[in-house]
């Protein structure tokens, strides 16, 4: 915690599933954070206004594809208010975890929920009254012995972060008063990413190298770290230790990254779409079960990017392929099917 409300740093801590490199990526300040330019100024001016009323901040809901900053955001978020942030996820949260967790918040403190899509039916109720009334109710024992209590809570801040806007409650929706959507990023700020990685990681890039790395990234800053240190380790043992374009073409190659980003999964699906289903329109628990992949993750992980970029549709029948898309993979496009749909 903090004194008058000046903001404190903290290393954050690898979340479940997060590998500790990233943790170490991560930006504590807005100033040290690359991209996202009108999300970034709004929360500024929010998070400053609550600073200087001495208020606890709006509830906040990030929302976009993986690994645009979500996560980044509500550590920055936490310590640009000088507040401990109490970071979980959806998936994992029980009845009694909640309440427990909320117990425990001090004021103007920020809950972090990832994946908050994912909540139960029966935490969202708990969670409802904590966050529009800042209290919960308890119920002791049970029978004729039931007894009811309620708990009043600190003011804090709810901040979500979700991948599937669309699967949300809308009482849950409806409680947050700030809404920030991520974009994906533009290849000059993915190079600007990578340059500071490169920085904290001590490897020699150069710039070529950083924007051949910012070329095939998908947009993702998350992609961008991973991939950087991936040609570090060519760099190492078949270079000369310096990223540079003609290490980091090399080094994407092997890893079967093309010059759009695309790794082997993208590729089959599009030619599953295009070749094996004659153009589609194709479900996506068909298309999932065609390529031996999870439906939820090919719409949250490969579909976003594939979509922004223009190789992929949606229609009302399902999926198709765009013009775009036979060009990469060399195929004859086939005539139009008015049957398709319109999208959405």
């Amino acid at each position: 915690m903090t004194t008058g409300g000046t903001p404190r740093l903290i290393t954050p801590e690898p979340l479940a599933g997060e590998a500790p490199q990233d943790a170490a990526l991560r930006p504590l300040r807005f100033a040290d954070l690359i991209g996202q330019g009108e999300v970034k100024a709004n929360l500024q001016v929010f998070v400053q206004a609550a600073r200087q009323r001495g208020e606890a901040l709006d509830h906040l809901l990030l929302c976009g594809p993986p690994g645009l900053g979500k996560t980044t955001l509500a550590h920055l978020v936490a310590n640009e208010l000088g507040v401990q942030l109490h970071a979980t996820s959806g998936p994992a949260i029980e009845r009694k975890d909640m309440a427990g967790i909320l117990s425990h918040l001090e004021p103007r403190d920020v809950l972090f929920i990832d994946e908050i899509h994912r909540l139960s039916a029966v935490v969202e109720e708990i969670l409802y009254p904590a966050m529009e009334d800042f209290k919960i109710d308890f119920v002791v024992r049970g029978g004729a012995d039931a007894r009811a209590f309620q708990l009043n809570l600190p003011r804090f801040t709810l901040i979500g972060a979700t991948t599937r806007t669309g699967l949300l409650t809308g009482p849950m929706r409806d409680r947050f008063g700030i809404l920030a959507r991520l974009e994906f990023y533009s290849v000059a700020e993915l190079e600007q990413v990578i340059a500071r990685a490169a920085g904290l990681l001590g490897i020699r890039c150069e710039k070529s190298g950083a924007a051949e790395i910012a070329r095939r990234a998908r947009g993702t800053p998350r992609v961008a770290n991973r991939l950087l240190r991936r040609v570090r380790d060519f760099a190492e043992v078949d270079g000369s230790g310096v990223v540079d374009e003609a290490i980091a073409r090399h080094a994407l190659g092997r890893l079967g990254i093309d010059e759009n980003g695309f790794d082997a999964m993208d590729r089959r699906l599009l030619e599953a779409l295009a070749v094996k289903f004659g153009g589609g329109p194709v479900g996506l628990e068909t298309l999932g079960a065609a390529l031996g992949e999870q439906p939820d993750t090919l719409e949250q992980v490969y579909e976003p990017y594939l979509l922004q970029q223009g190789f992929l549709q949606r229609t009302s029948r399902g999926r198709v392929p765009t013009p775009r898309a036979y060009e990469l993979l060399g195929l004859p496009q086939p005539a139009a099917d008015s049957k398709q749909g319109a999208l959405f």
